[in-house]
């Protein structure tokens, strides 16, 4: 078996996104293109090149565009299956990361898995971009913290982290929830780990960033 068979992907594709409108009035946000692939598409096809087979989606504006246009997975090589979402709960898969390092995150799931210190999540921080300038979260060594911590510096959190299953734990099935706050009470007892992730990474925010960006790439 494969190293990666057992882990799951799960992609938050349920956002409105209200800032790229028009463009999202008749497309999810996840749909929308650089250099002819979509946002979605680009964290698909770096997924299938990582090993990785089974990806469930979820979704809720306009979801069923996003299930037409990826099916059951099989043109990326993956199992996708989708889980529609009465409300939207995070904006995730929208950013555009292209040479995202899969790897290492299935490396750091597999030493999370075996380290003694339970970790309940950790998280890919970014430098904060122009339209997020205060940032998320604090990070000092390894340790994320929503405090600030002597020598820690505070970054953003870039959507893309590992999740252990019982940071949902106390959830109440069916119910909306916000990861931010799951988040915060796994930092006071020092559950979250993180790193600082220097590479390509984009909140595509305006239909003129989504525009500068595909020039960028071409």
């Amino acid at each position: 078996m494969n190293q990666c068979d057992w882990i799951p992907v799960f992609i938050l594709a349920a956002g409105r996104g209200e800032r790229m409108r028009p463009l999202t009035d008749e497309m999810p946000k996840p749909l929308l293109t650089i250099q002819n692939k979509s946002l979605i598409g680009w964290h698909l096809e770096a997924l299938a090149n990582a090993k990785i087979q089974r990806v469930v989606i979820n979704h809720a504006w306009l979801g069923k565009k996003i299930e037409a246009t990826l099916g059951d997975g099989r043109q990326f090589d993956l199992d996708i299956q989708f889980s529609a979402e009465e409300y939207a709960l995070v904006i995730n898969g929208d950013v555009f990361s292209p040479h995202l390092p899969i790897e290492k995150l299935l490396d750091v799931t597999l030493r999370i898995r075996q380290d003694l210190h339970k970790r309940l999540a950790h998280l890919l921080m970014v430098p904060n971009p122009v339209q997020h300038p205060n940032g998320d979260f604090y990070l000092q060594g390894t340790d994320v913290s929503n405090i600030e911590l002597v020598g820690s510096e505070k970054l953003t959190f870039s959507g893309i982290g590992i999740d252990h299953k019982d940071l949902f734990k106390d959830l109440e099935f069916g119910a909306p929830a916000k990861l931010a706050p799951l988040l915060r009470m796994a930092m006071e007892q020092n559950q979250v780990s993180g790193e600082k992730y220097l590479g390509p990474w984009h909140d595509v925010s305006t239909p003129q960033h989504l525009q500068e960006l595909s020039a960028a790439y071409e």
